[in-house]
């Protein structure tokens, strides 16, 4: 009987153990199973912010690459027609200021057709191909090669402000004597032959100068030292040269005809600039108030520097110099601003303004070229120096462009141990020069011979805004 009981005792406790065992298993299995779908719905909440985050970076930066697109386009219209038109004679303030604004219609049109093609297309080393002819394929996906978070339609409206100011600058060098028909086939030209493939050279895919893409000489060109000012003021000084002298020069007065007018617009020059370099970094980062900064301060050394020189050897400091101080920082910090600390900027800016000042002052009345603005100057010169030295002083830990093969920081200039770079910033210097040169020969000899080049004697004494365009900038009624 003791044994029945203990038999039957531990057959109960064994229904109950397994009774409690299935139970168990019975609720860990939805646990689990809830578990399972908790960790899934975190991870589809993680990615989701995470798309969020870089939904809301890419809107920033596509705010701020428009901003800056507005901001370029704001130094052609109304900063450099107001810079060039206060600085010529009283009869030809309008056409001088028509010529920058009408860069802004042409080179627009020939920008959508072919020009960011040739600039920014897939092709060789020296020039893009027909890829995006009529901008096709260029749309609000990005173009992964130059900026990974803006719509590629964002980018290509960002560079062709880079391609309307820079022929603009070179109608300082012919401002008052140059037919407005010519100008603007001049200009087309211009842009195809030697813009589009200086632009490609340094900044396209596969360009012989692209440092950040593996060019065969690595250049450092921020914003367009190379690009925009070397092309545009070698270019500036060869058509002065060709078409010669102005009626009067140099015997005859031909000061500014309102210096209120040109300072306005070397303000707005100066405000729009921080979208022309800052927005070089194509991106709302810290590379982009770098560049900011850089460029500030090297204007603002540059004003001192030319005006020193300027009260050194006349006794006083012009507001003239000033502005033309700032003009020529600027563009001596273009291709230096992604790359060189603030401390670098104010010497390069400096030596800009005494350089500049120097090739203004003493080097073209030495020559005796007549180069209405001082388009040569300010920005063949200010280019050059600003290439050079950006080869100089340029420093991996503001921008870190080269690398080894296993991700490791190279130094960036010759001052961090890269001797080199001085080699690739001259080589592209050189290159700029000589295509700038030949190019604008070559085209100033087509456009005499299909249309002519200069406007006759008695439209030239007369003025451009009544011969060009039958209107007057001033009119007072007697």
């Amino acid at each position: 009987m003791v044994k029945s009981l203990m038999v039957l005792s531990a057959v109960f406790l064994l229904w109950i153990s397994q009774s409690l065992f299935a139970q168990n298993s019975g609720a860990a299995a939805p646990a689990a199973s809830g578990q399972n779908t908790s960790s899934d719905t975190q991870v589809s909440r993680l990615a989701k912010l995470e798309q969020q985050v870089a939904d809301a970076k890419n809107s920033a930066d596509n705010a701020w690459m428009l901003t800056c697109a507005a901001l370029v386009l704001l130094m052609t219209g109304p900063g450099l027609a107001l810079f060039y038109g206060g600085l010529v004679r009283k009869k030809n303030v309008l056409a001088t200021m028509m010529q920058s604004f009408a860069m802004m219609a042409i080179i627009t049109v020939l920008w959508a057709l072919v020009g960011y093609s040739l600039a920014f297309g897939p092709g060789n080393s020296f020039i893009g191909g027909l890829h995006n002819i009529f901008l096709r394929g260029v749309g609000p996906q990005p173009a992964a090669d130059y900026a990974a978070t803006i719509p590629q339609q964002t980018f290509m409206v960002y560079q062709l402000m880079f391609a309307i100011i820079t022929p603009a600058l070179i109608t300082g060098a012919f401002a008052e004597r140059m037919k407005f028909s010519a100008m603007a086939l001049f200009m087309v030209l211009w842009s195809l032959l030697v813009y589009d493939p200086m632009a490609h050279m340094v900044w396209g895919k596969g360009g012989v100068l692209n440092a950040a893409l593996g060019g065969r000489f690595p250049t450092l060109d921020f914003a367009g030292g190379t690009v925009v000012h070397i092309t545009s003021g070698v270019s500036a000084l060869v058509c002065a040269l060709y078409l010669g002298h102005r009626i009067g020069y140099p015997k005859t007065p031909m000061p500014p005809h309102s210096v209120v007018l040109s300072f306005i617009g070397a303000c707005l020059l100066w405000v729009g600039w921080f979208g022309f370099n800052a927005g070089s970094a194509l991106a709302a980062g810290s590379l982009a108030t770098s560049a900011f900064v850089a460029t500030h301060f090297g204007s603002a050394a540059a004003v001192i520097g030319w005006g020193a020189a300027e009260w050194m050897r006349n006794g006083k400091p012009s507001a003239l110099g000033a502005i033309s101080g700032a003009v020529a920082g600027l563009v001596a910090i273009t291709p230096a601003a992604g790359f060189v600390s603030p401390m670098s900027a104010l010497l390069i800016g400096f030596i800009a303004g005494v350089a500049c000042y120097l090739m203004v002052a003493k080097v073209k009345s030495r020559f005796g070229y007549d180069d209405s603005l001082d388009a040569f100057g300010v920005h063949g010169a200010g280019g050059t120096i600003g290439a050079l030295l950006t080869g100089i002083f340029a420093s991996s830990t503001i921008n870190p462009i080269f690398k080894d093969a296993q991700g490791n920081i190279l130094a960036a200039g010759v001052l961090e141990g890269n001797a080199h770079q001085l080699l690739n910033q001259f080589v592209a210097v050189v290159i700029a020069w000589l295509l700038a040169i030949v190019g604008t020969l070559i085209i100033l000899k087509v456009v005499d011979v299909v249309v002519g080049l200069r406007v006759s004697q008695t439209d030239e004494i007369q003025g451009l805004d009544l011969s060009q365009h039958g209107e007057e900038g001033y009119y007072w009624e007697a």
